[in-house]
C-alpha cells in the first residue's frame, strides 16, 4: 500500500476504496496511533437520516424501521428533520457531512421535486459520501432509489371503489411537481379510463385536485371534489384522508354511507379512526430495510445497481368505504 494512499485516507480525501480505507484505519489502530479526529468520528459509523416534518406519522414509522435496522448493523442513526422555517435539506446534509457520517438516507427529499437542482447529489457523490434516496426518483442522480409503486396503489384504490359501484371518483393529492404525485395521477387516470371509460383529459381536469399534504389540504381538496359530485375520494396520504372525512361531515354527509374515502400509507393509529380508514398500505418495513441494506452495500464498496427498487403496496379495507349511494350507483 503506497504512502499516497495512506495520506489520502488520513486526510479524508476521496479516491480510496472503502475496504482499503478500513484496512489503513485498522493498521493505525493496531500500531497504536491515534486516528485523526475526523476519521475517528467516521469510524463510529454514524448514518444520517434526513426526513421532512414528523407531523405525518408515516415519517416517524419509516425512521423507526431504518433506525432499528442501522442499530442492528452496528451503526448509529442520526435523525435530521426539516422543519418549516428551520434547516433546509442542504444545511442538514452539510451538518451531517461535517460530523463525518458514513452515509445518508434521504426520505421524500428534494430528489422527489422535479423543480429542484439535482447537482447537489452529484456534489455529495464527489465528496465520497454514499447515499440512498427513498420515495422519489430522478434519472439525473446516480444512486439507489427506494419507492412504493404509486401507480399500482391508485389502481388498487380505484378497482376497489368501482367494485362498490362508484362512478365519480376523485383524487386528492399534493403539488404536481413531486414525482410520487405525478405517478399517482398516471395510475389513477389509467385506472379510471380502463374501468369507467372516461377520457384522460376529463379525469385530469375534473377529478384530480391538488392541495397540501396535510389534514387541511385533504379537507380543501375533498370539498372541491364533493362539489363536483364525487361519491368517493382517493387521497395521497392518510392525513389528507382524515381531512376528506372532515370535509364530508362539514357538508352534512356521512362516511361511508354518502361518501367513501381511501387513504394512502397505512400510518400508525389509522386503523383506530372513526370510521377506521380504508387505505393503501405503503410497505414501510420492506422499504426501510432495503434502504439500509443498499446504503451498507454502498458504504462497503459493493454498490447495488444505481436504479430504482419498487415495492408493491396493498389495499387494506376497513370502514371508510361502502357501496355508492342509491341513485348514484352504476348497476
Amino acid at each position: 500500500m503506497s504512502e499516497a494512499t495512506v495520506s489520502r485516507v488520513l486526510n479524508g480525501k476521496p479516491g480510496v476504496a472503502a475496504t482499503t480505507r478500513q484496512s489503513v484505519l485498522a493498521a493505525l489502530d493496531v500500531l497504536g496511533y491515534e486516528r485523526p479526529v475526523r476519521l475517528r468520528q467516521r469510524s463510529e459509523g454514524l448514518v444520517g437520516l434526513i426526513t421532512p416534518e414528523l407531523e405525518n406519522p408515516i415519517f416517524p414509522a419509516l425512521a423507526q424501521v431504518i433506525g432499528q435496522a442501522l442499530t442492528r448493523q452496528g451503526y448509529t442513526p442520526v435523525l435530521a428533520t426539516q422543519t418549516p422555517g428551520g434547516s433546509t435539506e442542504d444545511e442538514l446534509t452539510e451538518m451531517l457531512v461535517d460530523r463525518g457520517v458514513a452515509g445518508i438516507i434521504y426520505v421524500s427529499g428534494l430528489h422527489a421535486d422535479t423543480n429542484a437542482d439535482m447537482q447537489r447529489y452529484e456534489r455529495l457523490r464527489a465528496q465520497g459520501v454514499p447515499f440512498v434516496l427513498v420515495d422519489g426518483f430522478s434519472p439525473k442522480v446516480q444512486a439507489p432509489f427506494i419507492s412504493p409503486d404509486d401507480r399500482a396503489a391508485m389502481n388498487l384504490a380505484v378497482t376497489h371503489l368501482v367494485s362498490l359501484g362508484h362512478t365519480r371518483i376523485g383524487l386528492a393529492l399534493g403539488p404536481k411537481r413531486f414525482v410520487p404525485v405525478q405517478r399517482k395521477i398516471e395510475g389513477f387516470v389509467r385506472a379510471v379510463q380502463d374501468l369507467l371509460g372516461l377520457p384522460a383529459a376529463t379525469v385530469e381536469s375534473e377529478l384530480v385536485q391538488h392541495s397540501l399534504y396535510t389534514l387541511e389540504g385533504g379537507q380543501a381538496a375533498a370539498l372541491a371534489l364533493i362539489e363536483r359530485d364525487c361519491t368517493a375520494v382517493v387521497c395521497a396520504s392518510d392525513m389528507m384522508a382524515l381531512g376528506a372525512i372532515r370535509a364530508a361531515r362539514q357538508r352534512g354527509l356521512e362516511v361511508p354511507k354518502d361518501v367513501s374515502v381511501v387513504g394512502f400509507d397505512d400510518s400508525p393509529l389509522i386503523a383506530f379512526t372513526d370510521p377506521p380508514l380504508t387505505t393503501v398500505r405503503k410497505p414501510v418495513p420492506a422499504m426501510g430495510q432495503a434502504a439500509v441494506r443498499t446504503l451498507l452495500e454502498e458504504i462497503g464498496g459493493t454498490p447495488a445497481p444505481h436504479s430504482e427498487f419498487v415495492f408493491m403496496p396493498e389495499l387494506v379495507v376497513r370502514g371508510s368505504t361502502a357501496s355508492a349511494p342509491q341513485g348514484r350507483r352504476r348497476d
